[in-house]
């Protein structure tokens, strides 16, 4: 080990000229002085008189002089001392850019996130809370507003219109909800536990309204009805199919009296020739100023009726069944989706689009469900 400096050189005598290095010298390192010859051999004789050779090798006092080999001089040596001052210095001044950096970083990251909560101040969405730890992911939260039952609870139907008071539907064991690619639908087995029944009423039926649903019917006999409102002795209007006069038929009917007798009740009606396994938009709407009721199928005015006015039953809104004379019939067989019900009554321009899914133009419907 050293201090980085080399240590000092011993230089060995230089041999006396004219000896080639191999004649007679002091004795050294523990030798005798050496003898003429050296090494066993008989000394040299003189060299004979002649012509001068070019000096070479076993020919005495010939070789050229050569020049004295220049004496070994060390390379210099960096300053460590300097270097390792020059070191520290530099990292010192890295160190405080990266933390001046920081700061900075800080400061901007401070304004940005001040910035954007002051702009967030007069949002609409500001008075929402804050999601807590363990809240539902973004993903969970979009799957749970598109689904078609209430969180946690399978089998009631969701109130997807979120305008004013959401009305529910509990399913029966007679129905099963059926997840298809994109969309839910209701299909429903018939009999008397084939149905689905809000906590409350739908709609005000003294007031204009509109009522309408997507159905697919598997049997053409009977009273089928896919919608229809009231528990007491009598619906207050109903929305499906019946064989009317023989005829196969799409029927929209209301009832105009307390007592729900057939000579109080009012309705449009128009056949049905291909209602057998094929998906048909039907839909009812109740002008409370003129006093008129129209049926709309696959989104085209099938008829209309002048009433009196709709007998204000009681009871909720009902899937798939219907009160007759204080006894549930009407049993629906088949599948249904895309049910809503508006506060008002659409006109023949907007019922046009309701089976197209472009509703925008038609204002937010009341109640919705599997949409």
């Amino acid at each position: 080990m050293t201090d980085g400096t080399n240590p000092p050189s011993n230089p060995q005598p230089e041999p006396a000229p004219g000896s080639g290095g191999f004649g007679p010298a002091q004795g050294g390192y523990g030798f005798p002085p050496a003898q003429p010859g050296g090494y066993g051999f008989p000394p040299a004789q003189p060299a004979q008189p002649g012509p001068p050779i070019p000096g070479g090798y076993g020919y005495p006092n010939q070789y050229q002089q050569q020049p004295e080999p220049t004496a070994f001089v060390p390379a210099p040596q960096p300053d460590w001392e300097a270097m390792a001052d020059r070191s520290e210095e530099q990292r010192s001044r890295r160190r405080m850019l990266f933390v001046s950096l920081g700061v900075v970083g800080a400061l901007l990251a401070g304004g940005a996130g001040w910035y954007f909560f002051a702009g967030q101040k007069d949002s609409p969405d500001n008075d929402k809370p804050p999601v807590a730890s363990g809240s539902p992911s973004p993903s969970q939260s979009a799957a749970e507003e598109n689904s078609a039952t209430v969180p946690n609870e399978p089998t009631q139907l969701r109130d997807r219109a979120n305008n004013g008071t959401p009305v529910q539907l509990a399913m029966n064991p007679g129905v099963e909800l059926v997840k298809m690619e994109n969309r839910n639908e209701l299909r429903l087995k018939g009999g008397a536990e084939s149905f689905a029944q809000g906590n409350e009423q739908a709609v005000d039926v003294t007031k204009s309204f509109t009522v309408t649903t997507r159905v697919y019917s598997v049997t053409e006999t009977g009273t089928r009805m896919a919608i229809s409102q009231g528990d007491g002795v009598s619906y207050s209007f109903e929305l499906g199919f019946e064989v009317v006069s023989g005829k196969k038929s799409w029927v929209f009917r209301v009832q105009t009296g307390e007592k729900g007798a057939a000579a109080t009740a009012q309705q449009v009606v128009v056949e049905a020739p291909e209602a057998l396994k094929k998906w048909t938009q039907l839909t009812g709407t109740y002008d409370a100023e003129k006093k008129t009721i129209a049926l709309y199928v696959n989104d085209k005015p099938a008829g209309q009726a002048q009433i009196s006015g709709i007998w204000a039953g009681p009871g909720p809104v009902q899937l798939g069944r219907t009160r007759h004379h204080g006894i549930w019939s009407g049993s629906f067989v088949g599948s249904m989706d895309r049910i809503r019900i508006w506060d008002k009554a659409l006109t023949p321009e907007q019922v046009a689009v309701v089976d197209s899914g472009k509703l925008s133009s038609l204002g937010k419907p009341k109640h919705a469900w599997l949409i």
